[in-house]
């Protein structure tokens, strides 16, 4: 049974193929995160997970999502980050951050006070930046299109939080590259509009993503991983598909990239997905199968015997489990439980398991 069988990805072992998604808790103090964090994160490792990936984490201050989000762009973020670290590694699990920029679709309250974009008097920033200036919709600020020499300066940003991910003890980076942000915008001709290296063709397209993983390459160490995020689809004609993420996949393997988290969607307001139970696994089963990648399934994956026949059947090396896990921190034990196969409980909890 795969999915409680270790992954070994270059010198880390997870000890199962169950991983906490990152998820953003929009609850981090100017970009330093908080006990919130330790214990939301440190609960998952607690309850058996093999990787635990911290939420969207901000590369630039004008990178997070909302005033809330955690940043790596600040060296004092490093010791706000290394007892989450540290805390789940003890625990068993291994401790890996998502680095992120949001691109246009910075600057908004936090969900429960609306999530509208924020003005400078409300709280928010301006300007949001984005390849091209297009707003993410009509409520949304215009962003300024990044210059040639801006788009060094997010890259360069990117190689620092790596730097720092690495002094607070993280074991494994994932760059973010999905869900609409601003290395996803660059991807999709829907949203970047560009005629320079950066825009109109596919390398051109994809060129600041394989410059931030270049970058981010040549300060994380050889034998730590490195894992993508990318949206599979933008379920929009004319926009991002499966064909040219597996042709991504391909080009990121030779740069030094292990894993890729599969998921679909965000870049555009009010688009149909058909959201159901396991929709997305056909996107990593087909990258991992035609790229030769390893590849992370995520979305709606809820049932523990659904994701042992995803991991068992060969359609992705990891389950990356989101709103789950917010159920039932302990869902990897419950799993171990129903499927029948022992996991290590922590002693403290060995008389409830």
């Amino acid at each position: 049974m795969k999915l409680f069988e270790p992954l070994a990805l270059r010198s880390i072992h997870l000890r199962n193929r169950i991983a906490v998604s990152p998820m953003c808790q929009y609850s981090a103090e100017d970009g330093t995160p908080t006990a919130w964090h330790l214990v939301h994160l440190g609960s998952r490792a607690v309850g058996g997970a093999g990787l635990v990936v911290a939420e969207a984490t901000a590369v630039e201050a004008r990178g997070r999502i909302s005033p809330g989000d955690t940043g790596l762009y600040d060296d004092r973020h490093v010791d706000g980050w290394a007892p989450v670290a540290q805390f789940i590694a003890e625990h068993g699990a291994v401790p890996a951050v998502q680095l992120a920029h949001a691109g246009r679709k910075a600057s908004c309250a936090l969900p429960w006070c609306g999530g509208h974009p924020l003005s400078p008097d409300g709280g928010g920033w301006q300007p949001v930046v984005a390849p091209s200036a297009l707003s993410f919709d009509e409520h949304s600020q215009v962003p300024h299109a990044l210059t040639a020499g801006e788009i060094g300066d997010v890259v360069a940003a990117f190689r620092k939080a790596a730097e720092r991910a690495l002094a607070a003890g993280f074991q494994i980076v994932e760059i973010h590259a999905a869900h609409g942000y601003l290395l996803h915008e660059f991807l999709s001709p829907l949203s970047n509009h560009r005629t320079d290296d950066y825009g109109g063709s596919f390398d051109r397209r994809t060129h600041l993503l394989r410059q931030v993983v270049t970058a981010v390459r040549t300060v994380w160490p050889e034998r730590l991983p490195l894992m993508v995020r990318i949206s599979a689809t933008d379920w929009a004609d004319g926009g991002w598909d499966i064909e040219q993420s597996i042709e991504l996949a391909r080009r990121l393997k030779l740069l030094g990239v292990d894993l890729i988290d599969v998921s679909s969607g965000g870049l555009l307001p009010r688009v149909k997905i058909p959201v159901g139970p396991g929709f997305q696994v056909p996107f990593a089963a087909r990258i991992r199968r035609e790229a030769g990648i390893a590849t992370g399934a995520v979305g709606v994956i809820t049932e523990a015997r659904q994701a042992q026949a995803i991991v068992d059947g060969g359609d992705a090396d990891v389950v990356l489990l989101a709103r789950e896990m917010l159920r039932d921190p302990y869902w990897p034990l419950h799993a171990a439980r129903t499927l029948g196969v022992e996991a290590a409980v922590p002693v403290q909890y060995r008389r409830a398991f």
